[in-house]
């Protein structure tokens, strides 16, 4: 062999291995593809962010991080930045759903920490970001007796930004002509109101869902669009048809402007109550046709239980799990996909869901919607980790029932049958609210309303019940059969004065009309540029309209200024079948309450105990309206209320 040869022998095979190298790269890329073996593609991280030095997501476990994609199987997870660990990785059969545990080093700065994944065909970054938490101070703050509570569904209260009124993504679904199309009401127009929210005595907003929702017409749900017409096809203006949990629905504005919101509420002593949702989706969340784990939703789309609706055997304790399965994992009206809090993974991405709405917005309490038809062994423990990081951030359930026994059963503060405390704060008052409709709407006995609160024992609190006239899910009162103006003021001064919060539906206080969904949706008049007139102004308001704002507005005043209205103990002084008074008093004041709701005057004699510390001699005047002054004379007052009318003495 010439020396020159040998000499470059080294160069002479190091070229015949890359040339050989080359040649093979095609035959190794096409067995990769030949094994499926595609790139890794990130397509969502949730939670996109989180709070540095805070590493809780679930009752003191770590951070749990779902990442949606494409190719995942297989994945190893890295952190691209120091200060992140990552760890319990686990990706679903199909590839498309990845999880990992996430430890946040305490001292680690806000900033960009992407999650590098890879597998043996390559990698991909999933974004993930480390953002400064809000100050405790002004936010978090819970609701209270001290608060009246007023009801927005955002689509239908004020149009604040017509930009948003048919979203790029979204075409063609904003209508106002069409009663289950977007409107265009949004936060912008919402945050434009609170100075006429705050003239009326609102103290606390409560928001209707504000996920993103289904892009396109909802074609699994159709109604008439008149009365006896064909079924058409629907939008989820309303917000509980949730297609992505952690984005804000584009015709109401973005997280930016729900943040923007808060802080212009907290401003001005308005808190902020959001809707919430842990029983199911909407049915084109991407969940549906691909999902996270095989147990992510009770049953599949095409093979599920229908909701049956029975919520009284969740508190029979003699009712076996075959007949409480369609309750708990049915599907409502047999189209709306079930959560199953059962499955640790989805349970731990509701908590997590729940923690950082409230942390990126510095809400102050949660509605929780549907609550019944949620295992109570996960609302508690969902609730544990809710107060474990915001301890002040109160939760009110729903329970759409008229019985006292059931809504009970399900506010926390005690253990049931079952040795579990829920710890849900609160309810709704639904059984009062009932009451309320057929004495003041349908002029029936007043009696019916110490019937539900002579039930009072039944609640671990009945002074923390919200108490309502109306909400999205009934016909206005002044729809109920008889239901007269004079009637609403009644209802109004009673919501006013009596224990529990308050809460409003947007429009009652000017007495707008509506019958079952979605008629109780109507639009604000005036929320909307070129509407006949602006109701948010007296100028705009009919007499009747008027007179019942001015009305309720003055009432809450009272509720505001006087005490025992908010906080004090309740005595009934007396009661006939259209006639009932009442005392509020604690132990510095007392408000006497009287109701007559006949069509006729009626004199109302009452008792004063001596434990109400009101001297005889004592002359009490009505707040409420002018000119009235009750002396009290031997321990007793006696006066004549006018047909359909109120006072509140002091």
């Amino acid at each position: 062999m010439k020396r020159s040869l040998r000499n470059n022998l080294p160069l002479v095979a190091g070229n015949l291995i890359r040339v050989l190298l080359i040649l093979a790269m095609p035959v190794f890329t096409a067995a990769v593809f030949a094994q499926g073996l595609e790139k890794p593609e990130v397509l969502k991280v949730e939670p996109p962010n989180w709070w540095a030095g805070h590493s809780i997501g679930v009752a003191g476990s770590p951070l749990r991080l779902m990442i949606r994609g494409k190719n995942l199987k297989s994945a190893r997870v890295e952190a691209v930045k120091r200060g992140i660990r990552l760890s319990n990785i686990r990706v679903n059969d199909a590839g498309t759903y990845l999880f990992a545990e996430v430890i946040i080093d305490r001292l680690l700065r806000p900033g960009s920490y992407p999650v590098k994944i890879v597998t043996p065909a390559g990698t991909a970054q999933a974004p993930f970001d480390l953002i400064a938490p809000l100050p405790r101070t002004g936010n978090f703050q819970g609701f209270n007796q001290d608060d009246v509570i007023y009801l927005i569904m955002p689509d239908r209260f004020a149009n604040g930004d017509a930009s948003n009124d048919d979203p790029q993504v979204s075409r063609g679904i904003t209508d106002r002509s069409k009663a289950r199309y977007y409107h265009g009401g949004d936060l912008q127009g919402v945050i434009d109101k609170l100075p006429y929210l705050k003239e009326l005595g609102v103290t606390a907003i409560w928001l209707n869902p504000i996920y993103n929702n289904n892009d396109s017409l909802n074609q699994r749900e159709q109604y008439p669009e008149v009365p006896g017409g064909p079924n058409k096809p629907v939008t989820d203006y309303h917000g509980y048809g949730a297609v992505d949990f952690y984005s804000v629905e584009e015709h109401f504005g973005d997280l930016d402007k729900l943040k923007e919101l808060v802080q212009a509420a907290h401003r001005i002593g308005i808190k902020i109550i959001q809707d919430q949702v842990a029983n199911h989706s909407g049915p084109f969340h991407p969940w549906v046709t691909d999902s996270p784990t095989p147990t992510w939703y009770n049953g599949t789309q095409t093979n599920h239980l229908a909701e049956n609706w029975q919520t009284h055997l969740l508190m029979d304790k003699y009712a076996s799990q075959e007949l409480l399965k369609p309750v708990l994992d049915g599907w409502f009206v047999d189209i709306l996909p079930d959560m199953n809090q059962n499955d640790p993974e989805a349970a731990k991405y509701i908590i997590q869901n729940t923690l950082w709405w409230i942390g990126v917005s510095g809400m102050d309490a949660i509605r929780q919607d549907t609550l019944p038809y949620v295992p109570r062994k996960f609302r508690r423990e969902w609730m544990t980790a809710v107060k474990r990081e915001y301890p002040n951030v109160n939760v009110v359930g729903e329970t759409l029932d008229g019985l006292p026994s059931q809504v009970a059963f399900f506010q926390g503060g005690v253990k049931r049958f079952d040795g579990i405390d829920s710890k849900v704060d609160t309810e709704f008052d639904y059984p009062l609210h009932f009451a309320i409709r057929k004495v003041f709407g349908e002029g029936q006995s007043i009696r019916q309303l110490l019937e539900i609160v002579n039930q009072d024992y039944l609640y671990p609190d009945p002074d923390r019940l919200v108490t309502l006239l109306g909400s999205h899910d009934v016909l206005r009162f002044m729809n109920e059969r008889g239901a007269t103006v004079d009637g609403l003021k009644l209802a109004f001064t009673f919501l006013a004065t009596y224990r529990g919060i308050p809460q409003l539906y947007y429009g009652d206080e000017i007495a707008i009309r509506g019958g079952n969904d979605p008629d109780n949706r109507r639009d604000f008049p005036g929320g909307w540029a070129g509407d006949a007139r602006n109701a948010f102004e007296p100028s705009g308001r009919n007499a009747e309209e008027q007179s019942v704002f001015e009305h309720l507005r003055k009432a809450l005043k009272l509720r505001a200024e006087l005490e025992p209205l908010r906080r004090g103990r309740t005595m009934h002084l007396a009661i006939e079948d259209q006639t009932y008074a009442f005392a509020r008093y604690t132990d510095r004041k007392t408000v006497v309450v009287a109701f007559n709701n006949d069509v006729k005057p009626v004199t109302i004699n009452a008792a004063l105990p001596s434990s109400l510390k009101i001297a005889d001699g004592a002359v009490l005047r009505n707040r409420l309206g002018s000119g009235a002054e009750v002396r009290v004379q031997n321990g007793r007052i006696s006066f004549t209320l006018d047909s359909r009318s109120s006072v509140v003495l002091e």
